[in-house]
């Protein structure tokens, strides 16, 4: 009777060189965040690897260009803003409050990470297969609407505003910060956010004297325009 080796089975194996990969991969992405933030956003890959602590070719075994480590390191940037500003905006309970807190989070971060802002966001030599900007903001913009959402139902409000608000919140904020560092911070952090804060506060409280309104937003839109 022949004898039948049975097949061996590499899942496992598989699987912990996969988190090993992942593990590593982080560790060069916040070694990359660190020199990035003490040489500069034109920071090349070889001074990454050597910041880092490994030859360049190591470097590229983990990402295969500088447009992939752009990715990952946009990505964290994204989920550190997130981190910052979730909790900030849970700590308040007043709506324009709410905003003003995620306002102030986020031009604080950018303001105090200025290398890192500029090297995720202005970076004209990178092949962009994916434009990790708009990643950055679609993660801050879906944390924030999670707690905007929370927030319209307790209020007993329709969520559905939550995801607009949120991604109008973002990109309004991101457009105008990043005019407001382009130009040399002409106005101070505190001035600003208490513009952005009136600015976008008008759309929400509409939403909330619509909810009053027989009809709803609906039928405040055509009560306007009937006047």
């Amino acid at each position: 009777m022949n004898s039948v080796t049975p097949p061996v089975n590499t899942d496992g194996r598989r699987g912990r060189w996969d988190g090993h990969r992942e593990q590593r991969r982080a560790e060069l992405t916040a070694a990359a965040i660190e020199a990035i933030r003490q040489h500069g956003p034109e920071i090349g890959m070889e001074a990454i690897a050597a910041h880092a602590g490994v030859s360049k070719p190591v470097l590229y075994r983990y990402f295969a260009d500088k447009s992939e480590l752009w990715l990952a390191v946009g990505q964290q940037a994204g989920a550190m803003v997130l981190e910052a500003m979730v909790p900030a905006v849970a700590a308040v309970r007043e709506e324009r409050a709410a905003i003003a807190a995620a306002i102030d989070v986020y031009l604080a971060h950018i303001e105090g990470d200025l290398n890192l802002y500029r090297f995720v966001v202005h970076q004209p030599d990178i092949t962009r297969g994916r434009d990790v900007v708009a990643d950055v903001m679609e993660t801050v913009a879906s944390g924030l609407a999670r707690i905007f959402g929370d927030r319209l139902r307790a209020h007993g409000l329709d969520s559905g505003a939550a995801l607009p608000w949120a991604y109008g919140v973002v990109g309004y904020v991101q457009s105008v910060g990043d005019w407001w560092l382009r130009q040399q911070q002409p106005i101070s952090r505190e001035a600003l956010g208490e513009y952005l804060t009136t600015f976008l506060w008008g759309g929400v409280a509409g939403i909330s004297r619509a909810a009053d309104t027989p009809g709803g937003l609906a039928a405040q839109q055509e009560g306007w325009a009937t006047t």
